[in-house]
């Protein structure tokens, strides 16, 4: 017995007679396999390390036999993975991105792919429908391939993708020209500096101070991390004192947050975020041109937790503040990993974020508490922000990404009518103008280049189908036109993407309404007729209902698409708070409906909406056809030219500070005009003189 040369606290049996030394269990390998040893045969030491040296050949040999196929169509991709591993992993191998914003958890549910061939072994998940697991969808980060397999990439999966960049080029497009000068937050310098000598000594942070100062910049009010003064002797080395610095310019400093050696070969990205509570929208764009490379949205997973923003603001008072931030960085993070998916671009390359949205959700978004907007006297935490680091927030961009988080006036007028204000140039403008974002809250503006007044009315979110029984965005599958035939009350109606449908969407909702009331299937209270009998109204659990596609015949669903008195309820209260909106703020003003030069609709359904018909069931005031003009999304507007330009986020800011806020919190005008809204079009039927009944 004897004490093992490695680990002296071990006795052992096994000596090495060579060079007599003892070896425990753990170090039984032979010193010098390759050298002639005459104590070899009869060593137990080199028998042993030979049969482990076997075994490991063997099981080396094994593992090589055990790898298998995985074919991915319709591209034909194929590579060789290991047997048991995930069908996600398999992708990745492969240098096919999936969209995995949950990073292969098994929460997120979209990285759905179709096993054609071949045995698998998957968890089961909620996540899939009964339909689609007969069709052989399996969730790729749940999926283990025990053979060769095939499977495919979804068709809607390809879809989204096709549609993620066209929407991209379409809103590029759309937005062309606004911005003359690119000027982000997080920018980059390249520097040539001299190189030190005896004569010119100075350290190597005041070196490039002095390069900085040639180029402009006042360095008087700059600071820089530790960790750029450790990186910055070896950099300035690296390519002979040629090196690109990365500056975050704020109001009051700037800040050197990185330093590289030679110019920088990174592509420059920016994201734009419209925050909103029911639907959020990123674009991805080059901060070199301007071009919007990938367009996205999807809900807010907050709407889990209410469908509007005192709901949110309840469950953040129950400790929720830090669930309901997660979840709408949660939904963000994944809306960029799709796009950056799509466009074959990594998220370090991402260095400027804005984000847009209402005071409530830019309060959630950051981590604030939002429990005093809903309490007299009704005064969010702050209206306007610092530039942030994503490091700070947990977006998936750059770490040192400057995120600009849009200003607001006030607890129920936010940031995303700031943007819509500025993307309109309303503040620049002669003309009298209404604004008004029909979303969940239902914020107005109305005034020009000399005043803003401006007032938020809680809309709900029944125009982007919240609380409406098949209601929905306007996606892929969403009924977005309806017209009834008078004589058969048939309805016609038009599908986003030209397949069954699978519910209806504002547009589509504000069409049937008019429809419905227009051939007396319902009355001016939101009713049934009664005198009216039709195979398409029927009644379940004492509720009247008008089938708008019958199931299994005219959609995949299993059941009908139907919409009920209470839907029409909801979306009467909605149209009513925004029509006495502006009804208030204009007698604020002392104007009338025919005081007014133009009527701007933004909002996720602007594009689609027929003025006829939302006249007809007395959402827009009944004046000149003329007046009227669609701005489509311009939250996401006003974020892409901030993103982009300094002078914009200059006049965000002015825009912001020169807004009257109208709180109709306590108004009893607001009331008065609400109840008397609440008909169809209208108690006022004078107000709707081309309405007829």
């Amino acid at each position: 017995m004897g004490k093992c040369i490695n680990h002296p606290d071990r006795e052992t049996n096994y000596l090495c007679m060579k060079h007599n030394v003892y070896l425990c269990d753990e170090c039984l390998t032979c010193q010098d396999p390759e050298l002639y040893c005459k104590f070899r045969s009869s060593c137990p030491i080199w028998f042993i390390y030979k049969e482990r040296k076997k075994r490991e050949r063997e099981q080396e040999e094994q593992e090589k036999a055990e790898k298998v196929k995985v074919v991915f169509l319709p591209d034909k991709k194929e590579v060789l993975v290991e047997a048991k591993t995930n069908l996600l992993d398999a992708a990745r191998e492969a240098g096919i991105k999936l969209n995995a914003s949950c990073n292969g958890a098994g929460a997120c549910g979209k990285c759905k792919l179709i096993v054609k061939k071949g045995n698998i072994e998957t968890n089961p998940t909620v996540l899939l429908s009964e339909k689609e697991k007969q069709m052989g969808y399996v969730l790729a980060c749940q999926t283990k391939v025990l053979e060769d397999v095939e499977v495919e990439i979804p068709p809607e999966t390809i879809e989204r993708q096709m549609v993620c960049a066209g929407q991209g080029k379409e809103a590029t497009e759309k937005l062309k020209g606004l911005v003359e000068t690119i000027e982000p937050v997080h920018h980059e310098v390249e520097l040539h500096l001299d190189p030190p000598t005896l004569e010119d000594s100075v350290s190597d942070l005041d070196r490039l101070f002095r390069g900085l100062k040639k180029l402009g910049y006042d360095t008087t009010r700059m600071t820089e991390s530790l960790k750029v003064i450790q990186d910055l002797a070896n950099v300035m080395r690296a390519q002979n004192w040629h090196i690109t610095t990365s500056i975050i310019t704020r109001d009051c400093s700037n800040e050197i947050v990185a330093v590289r050696p030679g110019q920088n070969k990174e592509r420059n990205l920016g994201i734009a975020v419209d925050l909103g509570t029911t639907t959020i929208v990123v674009y991805l764009v080059d901060m070199s041109t301007g071009e919007i490379l990938g367009a996205l949205g999807d809900h807010n997973k907050q709407a889990a937790c209410g469908d509007d923003v005192i709901n949110r603001i309840v469950c953040a008072e129950k400790d929720g503040v830090k669930k309901l931030s997660k979840m709408a960085k949660s939904t963000i993070n994944g809306l960029i990993n799709e796009i950056l998916n799509t466009v074959g671009a990594d998220h370090r390359e991402i260095k400027n974020v804005v984000v847009s949205g209402n005071t409530t959700m830019t309060h959630l978004f950051l981590g604030i508490e939002p429990r005093y907007i809903r309490r007299k006297p009704y005064i969010p935490t702050a209206s306007q922000y610092p530039i942030f680091k994503a490091m700070e927030l947990g977006l998936r961009t750059n770490p040192m990404a400057a995120v600009y988080v849009m200003p607001g006036p006030a607890s129920y007028v936010g940031g995303d009518i700031v943007s819509g204000v500025l993307y309109c140039n309303i503040h620049k403008d002669d003309k009298l103008t209404l604004f008004v974002d029909v979303g969940t809250n239902g914020e107005i503006v109305l005034g020009n280049k000399e005043w803003l007044l401006t007032a938020s009315c809680s809309a709900g979110p029944a125009f982007e189908g919240g609380g409406i029984r098949f209601g929905m965005r306007a996606e892929i599958g969403a009924i977005e036109k309806v017209k009834i035939d008078p004589q058969s009350l048939e309805p016609e109606i038009k599908v986003v993407g030209d397949v069954k449908p699978r519910g209806i969407c504002g547009s589509g909702m504000i069409d049937l309404m008019a429809e419905m009331l227009k051939n007396k299937i319902i009355q001016p209270n939101g009713k049934f007729n009664l005198d009216i009998t039709h195979p398409r109204i029927k009644e379940e659990n004492g509720e009247k209902q008008y089938i708008l596609a019958l199931a299994n015949k005219e959609t995949e669903l299993e059941q009908d698409i139907v919409f009920t008195e209470s839907d029409i309820s909801n979306l009467i209260r909605s149209k009513g708070a925004i029509y006495a909106g502006f009804r208030v703020l204009l007698k604020q003003a002392g104007l009338s409906f025919n005081d007014l030069d133009q009527m701007l609709i933004a909002g996720g359904f602007g594009e689609h909406l027929d003025v006829e018909r939302a006249i007809t069931i007395g959402l827009l005031p009944d004046i000149d056809r003329s007046k009227f003009k669609y701005v489509g999304n311009s939250s996401i507007a006003g974020a892409y030219m901030c993103l982009l330009s300094k002078e914009a986020r200059k006049q965000a800011r002015e825009i912001c500070n020169s807004m009257t806020y109208i709180d109709f919190s306590d108004n009893t005008e607001f009331m008065e005009e609400f109840t008397s809204a609440l008909f169809l079009p209208h108690t006022e039927l004078k107000d709707f003189p081309s309405v007829k009944l």
